[in-house]
């Protein structure tokens, strides 16, 4: 059965003017068990996380600084949020999610959390709207229950996972792959393993094609024993934040050929969503529930 993490403070409300991006999260679970793509027994709700796997990639000081609110001005401007307790505690939940999701894919070969994709996020600081990194925080859990031995992490938000990419910027055993906007956002980019900086108006052929050829080529190298996939759909022509110009299908396929590459190659994969700013709320829902509506007719 595909299990789903989501937790009702996934949707904590922020202040006028941030509360956009948080809508998504409930609107895309009504939507899957509106159109019977799930049901409740697909969906789990996480807890809060040992603050010891968390310290496994953030640093205690910065740790501390987000639960007592002590983070200067300078920093909490670049993450974009008004932080507070309970945005601390929901990125904490955020990322319990994706690490009891990647439990889940190995036993059932995939798993997803409906947040998540928090690729900006250092060892020591947060931007972009990302404090803590999730799917970092699950993989060096992974690494330290002993359950992986080489992780790749494909990430396909429109931005480059500049985070993740230091955070792994000398661990052999986790392969980044980012393949993103050229001139998007972070505008200093970091060095993953593999990026693929994509031109303004990339369309879905010209996407697609670089993805085909480079991914199974990837994994044939590499041999990953787990996948995090990053599958923000900020990638499509609408995005207010992206400047890539994929359709709804073009996006729909690129999700199609990852996740059916997985399963072809019995290579569990935990799917966290990333981002979607298009102006009508529906556009993101849509594109975002494709993911998930693949996931259950490839793996189940």
């Amino acid at each position: 059965m595909l299990k789903i993490a989501f937790h009702p403070i996934y949707k904590h409300p922020l202040p006028a003017g941030h509360r956009f991006p948080m809508l998504k999260y409930e609107l895309l679970r009504d939507q899957l068990l509106y159109e019977g793509t799930c049901t409740q027994d697909n969906f789990f709700e996480p807890s809060t996380l040992e603050d010891h796997y968390i310290l496994n990639v953030h640093t205690a000081d910065y740790l501390n600084d987000l639960k007592y609110l002590t983070l200067n001005a300078r920093a909490a401007r670049k993450i974009g949020f008004p932080l507070s307790e309970a945005l601390i505690k929901r990125e904490i939940i955020i990322a319990d999610g994706t690490v009891k999701a990647s439990q889940l894919a190995i036993d059932h070969g995939i798993a997803m959390n409906i947040a998540g994709g928090t690729h900006h996020a250092y060892a020591d600081s947060g931007e972009g709207f990302c404090i803590l990194n999730d799917q970092a925080i699950a993989a060096r859990y992974l690494q330290e229950m002993q359950l992986t031995e080489k992780i790749l992490i494909v990430d396909l938000d429109v931005h480059q996972g500049n985070g993740t990419a230091k955070i792994f910027e000398n661990d052999p055993s986790v392969f980044t792959f980012s393949m993103h906007g050229k001139s998007n956002y972070p505008f200093k980019k970091e060095v993953s393993d593999l990026d693929i900086a994509l031109e303004d108006g990339c369309d879905d052929n010209t996407y697609l094609s670089i993805l085909k050829d480079t991914l199974p080529k990837l994994i044939q190298a590499e041999n990953p024993d787990f996948i995090y996939y990053l599958s923000g759909v900020d990638v499509i022509e609408t995005d207010k934040l992206g400047k890539l110009s994929l359709s709804i299908e073009g996006c729909k396929e690129r999700d199609r050929f990852v996740l059916q590459t997985c399963k072809d190659n019995e290579i569990p994969v935990m799917c966290s969503m990333g981002g979607g700013y298009s102006p009508e709320i529906k556009t993101i829902i849509d594109a975002h529930a494709n993911t998930f509506r693949l996931a259950q007719s490839i793996f189940f």
